[in-house]
């Protein structure tokens, strides 16, 4: 959520003097441009960032991304010096499929020396062989350790991923003894509040804690990604720029110094690196919707009619003029329509895994009232919403999450990997289209609606990133994390959960711009099943 320049400010106060990154989501919003932006910004600063050439964009064909990259234009990219190598390949399905372009981007990495990162969430046996064998050398996806040795067998290099949402590091922990040679950090997806604490620190200590060897802590944490991507940063030998760090003791590896090119740019705990103003370059077309677009028939499992609309809406606003909650009205709205409930049908519902980006798929009873299937908080059963944001008024994809917890109100992001659509999930429709017309009137953001409040997080770097100060950008998503939790969210990162709820490649379920989909299947799900 911070450009690379800010980032930089905040990473080197950790020791972190380095990272390789995927610019995949800024491609996916603005294409080769958002690389550009990122390498750009990244000059700005000493930090060293070593950026990828997106290979997913879009991550699959079954989303609306607002930029699109052919094998021609990542062989481009993959051809320039400040590329270092070939960014995540995500769509696994599409290598063992023998894709054409996928095999086009890998061939041109291959051709170059430049090395090819994976992305195989729960790949095991002989597809995680095939897998590797097609060329993709590393993966940060592993959520168990049985799955992270098979992939080792394969030839694949680990990276252990300890961020905001997806924290593998506890599982996969038991590598650094006895794969040290084949192990990095990895912290994907960590959230302002927590680099506000720490960053690939935190894992060298938890290492350590776990009686891990001090040197192979360090190979892990240093040399290894150094000579994995060819990285030009130094590792104290002869010759060598002179990045590295000092550090108090073993056990609490407090950073005291950082040094880049022999440079001091962080110093007990306090950057020495300046603040850069950052240019926002965005795309966002969406246009505000109204809250018949989220309501849900029965039947057809698609939005109700306006009259249905008409109806909860004059509810709604007779029910505001009393003074009452949007949360409260909504919920006493969909009871006053009054009607015997139908046969409830059964749902295929997302169910959202505290501390994992996978999903699983679950079929639940749903909930109707007056033909119209409506949220059920007492069974967390709540509604997702994904709104397009390059098309101004496509159709709303609506389906049905458990495992956030929400009792009142709603969340949403625009932050929506990997297409970056507006993602939301609510108790009832009016706070769903409300946290959501949040997000649009920002042109990018994170928001929160609930008991007579609406707040909004503005991103308006591709509608992803602040262009605030860091740790002013830290408080406010604290702020947001609190109000998401005090609505009832028992995730312990609601809005990085959130996030990947519109991520395809990532099993099992999920909902894109254009509907639930099965990453198992490969293909869409209808919202409403069959009765079994």
């Amino acid at each position: 959520m911070l450009p690379p320049a800010e980032f930089a400010r905040w990473a080197v106060r950790h020791g972190t003097v380095a990272t390789v990154s995927d610019p995949h989501e800024i491609a996916n919003v603005l294409g080769v441009a958002g690389v550009n932006y990122m390498i750009r910004e990244g000059r700005r600063t000493p930090f060293k960032f070593n950026f990828g050439a997106p290979s997913c964009v879009p991550a699959t064909n079954f989303e609306t991304a607002g930029a699109a990259l052919d094998a021609d234009a990542v062989a481009r990219l993959l051809a320039r010096k400040e590329i270092k190598y070939l960014s995540e390949v995500m769509n696994f399905p599409g290598v063992l499929a023998g894709d054409a372009s996928l095999q086009a981007m890998i061939a041109a990495a291959k051709k170059l020396g430049k090395p090819i990162d994976g992305h195989a969430p729960g790949l095991r046996g002989n597809l995680a062989r095939a897998y590797t064998q097609a060329g993709p050398s590393t993966d940060h996806e592993c959520f168990t350790l049985e799955e992270a040795q098979d992939k080792l067998a394969a030839g694949m290099k680990i990276l252990i991923r300890e961020g905001s949402a997806a924290r593998n590091f506890t599982a996969l922990a038991p590598l650094l003894k006895t794969h040290p040679a084949s192990c990095m950090f990895c912290c994907d997806d960590l959230h302002p509040d927590l680099l506000m604490v720490r960053h690939l620190d935190e894992h060298v200590r938890r290492a350590l804690a776990a009686g891990v060897d001090k040197f192979d802590v360090l190979r892990c944490a240093s040399v290894n990604p150094v000579e994995h991507y060819g990285l030009d940063v130094g590792l104290l030998r002869e010759g060598d720029p002179a990045d590295f760090i000092v550090f108090a003791d073993w056990k609490k590896l407090k950073v005291r110094r950082t040094y880049l090119r022999g440079e001091l740019v962080a110093r007990e705990g306090k950057s020495l690196l300046p603040r850069q103003l950052a240019k926002t370059p965005n795309k966002f077309r969406a246009q505000a919707r109204n809250v018949a677009e989220f309501v849900v028939k029965v039947g057809r499992g698609v939005p109700a009619e306006p009259k249905v609309h008409d109806r909860v809406a004059a509810l709604e606003a007779s029910g505001r003029q009393r003074g009452a909650s949007m949360t409260t009205l909504s919920l006493r709205s969909q009871k006053r329509l009054g009607g015997k409930p139908l046969h409830p049908p059964e749902l295929n519902v997302i169910q959202a895994l505290n501390g994992q980006l996978i999903t699983r798929h679950r079929r639940m009873k749903a909930r109707v009232s007056d033909g119209l299937i409506v949220t059920d908080p007492q069974r967390d059963i709540l509604k997702i919403a994904v709104v397009n944001r390059y098309v101004p008024q496509a159709p709303v994809a609506v389906a049905f999450v458990n495992g956030f917890g929400l009792k009142a109100g709603a969340i949403a992001s625009s932050v929506a990997h990997d297409s970056h659509n507006i993602v939301a999930v609510g108790v009832d429709d009016v706070s769903l289209c409300a946290a959501i017309n949040l997000v649009i009137k920002s042109r990018g953001g994170i928001s929160v609606v609930g008991r007579g409040r609406g707040v909004v997080l503005p991103l308006p770097i591709a509608g992803l990133m602040s262009d605030g100060d860091g740790r002013m950008v830290a408080r406010r998503y604290t702020a947001l994390d609190t109000l998401a939790k005090q609505l009832g969210s028992r995730l312990d990162a609601p809005f990085m959960t959130l996030s990947f709820m519109a991520l395809l490649v990532i099993p099992d379920l999920k909902l894109s711009d254009r509907g639930l989909f099965s990453s198992s299947r490969w293909a869409f799900e209808p919202m409403v099943g069959q009765d079994k």
